[in-house]
């Protein structure tokens, strides 16, 4: 499989990546008979050419942050190609502009009410095409790859950076709704953000330094065990 893949890679176009997980896939079934389904994912890391002197390098490039892009594609004998694609590990912060408050209370509840804090989350953002009989399908709807993951990509950025998140479940509902719109072929659309939580520091203890509430400019990350918020929308 692994030659195979280096061998598919030479041969075939390796962008957009669903292109080539599904043309990967399909070599697999149309080779191997006892092969009934080719699970393939592709993992697109983040390098940028280098701006040197003011022009763009010819040959160098550099790892512009965690982030990654990620197509998979199931490629199924007698019934199509399904592929999913996805943004993941994409760090974002906000310093306000998000509260959580007014939520079920019960003798175990320690979380206080907030109506402003940092919203700090990694995001993992992924949606589902509908089904393509083919690899000749996919060809056909090849530019709607690239197009639908920088929307959904500018989706999430600008929704999370405008939007006044009454929390972290409401904001995510409005991405998911908003990449349906965007992208007619997309069934289905999912988002996984887990809290990155940053908590004012009570400095009080020291002759009464003010640093709670509008004075909070100290913040600590928290290790603890956080929530993961999980939401999936589908047409």
């Amino acid at each position: 499989m692994k030659n195979t893949t280096y061998i598919m890679a030479k041969q075939n176009p390796v962008t957009p990546p669903e292109l080539f997980a599904s043309i990967l896939g399909t070599h697999f079934i149309e080779t191997y008979n006892h092969i009934h389904i080719a699970h393939i994912k592709v993992i697109t890391h983040r390098w940028t050419r280098m701006t040197i002197n003011g022009e763009p390098h010819p040959h160098s490039f550099f790892r512009d942050g965690d982030e990654t892009r990620i197509a998979e594609a199931d490629v199924i004998r007698s019934k199509g190609i399904e592929i999913r694609s996805a943004i993941s590990g994409l760090l974002v912060l906000k310093s306000t502009g998000s509260q959580f408050h007014s939520f079920v209370r019960n003798d175990f509840t320690t979380l206080p009410e907030v109506y402003d804090r940092i919203l700090s989350t990694s995001v993992d953002a992924g949606w589902k095409w509908k089904t393509l009989s083919s690899i000749d399908d996919v060809k056909a709807d090849v530019d709607k790859f690239d197009e639908t993951w920088t929307k959904a990509r500018e989706i999430t950025m600008k929704t999370f950076a405008l939007d006044s998140s009454a929390s972290v479940q409401n904001t995510m509902y409005k991405m998911c709704d908003q990449i349906l719109a965007a992208a007619p072929s997309v069934q289905a659309v999912d988002y996984s953000l887990p809290n990155k939580h940053y908590f004012e520091i009570d400095l009080s203890w020291h002759h009464g330094l003010k640093n709670t509430g509008k004075d909070a400019e100290v913040y600590a990350p928290q290790s603890n065990p956080n929530g993961l918020i999980n939401c999936t929308v589908t047409r």
